[in-house]
């Protein structure tokens, strides 16, 4: 069995903590995470699978480059592990699409989640971005959107380029990705 090393971030550690009684040191500090072991489930493992992706990409996040929608599915392959609720991220990229921050930001039941466009507007200026791709999730599986997810990409879109912030694509992730870019609806 291999062991986590030292480059894998808290997040990571955090995660194994939860099934694995990581110990602390004096400082509060997660202490280097444990062999994997056998005894695991597999929402256990989805959601380490998760965090080392998510890790992986902010380690590569500066050459990371978003040039087309298949980078872009890569790119947000760690936002949804295996939620039972709907969740709605972005990935906020430079003007060359590089990737500069990703966040989930809004949360909500198993068939939606509230999403606001002046949260989203300051946090896209918080981190000087140029472009953002928008993502979400449909628990149910289906990933075709509803009238109310191109409604909120319009909305979206509108709010961003009053401070020059271009929507480049909002893709939903079900059982497949489906892309508003790949179907001519951005």
């Amino acid at each position: 069995m291999s062991q986590f090393s030292n480059s894998h971030n808290t997040r990571i550690n955090e995660a194994l903590a939860k099934y694995d009684n990581c110990r602390r040191n004096a400082a509060g500090e997660l202490l280097p995470a444990p062999r994997v072991t056998r005894g695991f489930t597999e929402d256990q493992i989805l959601e380490l699978a998760t965090a080392i992706s998510a890790d992986r990409l902010r380690r590569k996040k500066s050459g990371f480059m978003i040039n087309s929608p298949v980078a872009a599915r890569e790119a947000i392959g760690h936002f949804f592990g295996n939620p039972e609720e709907e969740q709605f991220g972005i990935l906020w990229l430079n003007n060359k699409h590089s990737v500069i921050k990703d966040e989930v930001l809004f949360r909500g039941t198993i068939d939606g989640a509230s999403v606001y466009p002046r949260v989203v507007v300051k946090h896209g200026l918080q981190c000087n971005a140029a472009t953002a791709i928008v993502v979400h999730n449909h628990p149910s599986g289906d990933p075709n959107p509803s009238e109310a997810d191109k409604h909120i990409t319009k909305r979206l879109q509108e709010a961003l380029s009053l401070v020059d912030i271009r929507l480049i694509d909002h893709i939903i992730v079900g059982d497949e990705f489906y892309s508003f870019a790949e179907n001519g609806l951005l």
